[in-house]
């Protein structure tokens, strides 16, 4: 291996550390992810770049204890992420579909869902990318109905929601009623006391907060440009380290290996901040302030969950005219562990495609083995990153580049 490859990788495997330490974690808008910002526009800062790391309002939260309780039995429940806290005694109403909460009279009571309603994570209300009439429907009547509290028990999902379990079927800051999660399991216990008398205690708090997207360019003005994202933030309480810190990683070596680019192209270099957050901030921030020059995109690359220990890099195409995939191929073809993969429509590269700009995205072949497994828990952690494959992911993006 070249002694160039060799000093990247060192470093790939200096800065996966540094993202994944940060305290208490990489949520947006907490103190970890500005640390993990700065240390992001520390170092582009250094290689020459414009920079811009203009804060956007965003919330924070802090979750303590939740306790449910009812005749001297206790139950295992966690706090949704930004749920009000609360101190309610009140009879229990459960439903299990939406016709149930339709008709159900749940004001002012302890409200437990389960089952089919609980089926899928429930979008934010005021989530613009995707959300379904069912899940506005939810919210609707939930709104209107208006328990004192809610209790969502939930199932394995992992083509959902990641490796969670239980997963809190909602997390939204618009969304006023408190709430908690629970398993499945848990949930049919509760169920058979419905109609007695329970005590559910939330201590949670929501805080105001900034964040900032890292915008870093080469050739700022230029007539076209390429467009090369990944989302800095992380999961509540998770590490993040494939998601998703390898794919900032791999936009940091990226960044180090064009420092003296001078080809004909505008680079933009952003490291996004809000794909794990209800609000999905950084984006909305993105698309306000840059929307208008979508004109100049010539193709956009997003990279997320790169750098798995099992399987190879793949990539996958949106929108993409022939000659782009053409330019792709021919460079990506050349590197051993990258291949061509399945698209997927979740990422940060959707809000390019949606726009009709060609797009390409960047994972792990074995994707859905980390979305079962490691995805959104404690076991995200470097370990199970090879940082050699951020290296090869990120001298492929700079070949790309060079295509043009």
């Amino acid at each position: 291996m070249k002694r160039i490859e060799r000093g990247y990788i060192q470093k790939a495997s200096a800065y996966l550390e540094t993202l994944c330490s940060v305290k208490p974690n990489r949520r947006t808008g907490s103190p970890g992810n500005r640390e993990a910002t700065a240390f992001f526009a520390g170092i582009v800062n250094q290689l020459g770049y414009t920079v811009d790391t203009t804060p956007f309002a965003c919330l924070d939260f802090t979750g303590g204890q939740a306790s449910l309780e009812c005749k001297g039995n206790s139950f295992e429940i966690n706090v949704s992420p930004y749920s009000l806290g609360c101190d309610v005694a009140a009879e229990l109403i459960t439903v299990s579909s939406v016709e149930e909460l339709e008709q159900c009279r749940c004001g002012g009571k302890i409200l437990l869902m389960k089952g089919e309603i609980c089926r899928e994570q429930l979008m934010p209300k005021n989530f613009v990318f995707y959300n379904p009439d069912d899940h506005k429907k939810i919210y609707a009547l939930l709104e209107e109905k208006k328990p004192a509290g809610i209790i969502t028990a939930t199932e394995k999902k992992p083509e959902l929601v990641g490796a969670l379990y239980p997963f809190p079927l909602i997390v939204d800051g618009d969304f006023d009623i408190p709430n908690v999660y629970c398993k499945d399991t848990v949930g049919e216990k509760i169920t058979g006391k419905s109609a007695e008398i329970f005590r559910l205690k939330i201590d949670a708090k929501r805080i105001p907060s900034t964040a900032a997207n890292i915008i870093a360019r080469k050739n700022p003005g230029v007539k076209d440009k390429i467009v090369l994202t990944a989302h800095i933030d992380a999961y509540e309480n998770t590490p993040g380290a494939s998601d998703n810190a390898s794919g900032t990683v791999v936009l940091l070596l990226l960044a180090e290996m064009l420092w003296e680019y001078k080809g004909r192209l505008g680079v933009e270099i952003a490291a996004l901040n809000g794909e794990d957050h209800y609000s999905a901030g950084g984006q909305m921030d993105y698309l306000n302030r840059y929307g208008s020059d979508f004109d100049s995109i010539i193709v956009a690359v997003n990279v997320d969950d790169v750098g798995y220990r099992k399987g190879n890099s793949a990539y996958s195409y949106y929108e993409c005219p022939d000659d782009i995939k053409q330019k792709a191929n021919t460079t990506f073809n050349d590197f051993d562990g990258i291949i061509e993969g399945e698209p997927w429509f979740k990422g940060d590269h959707m809000i390019f495609a949606q726009r009709g700009k060609a797009a390409i995205a960047f994972t792990s072949e074995k994707i859905s083995e980390l979305m079962a497994n490691v995805t959104h828990t404690s076991r995200d952690i470097p370990d199970i990153i090879d940082s050699l494959k951020l290296v090869e992911v990120a001298l492929a993006l700079k070949n790309f580049i060079m295509q043009f």
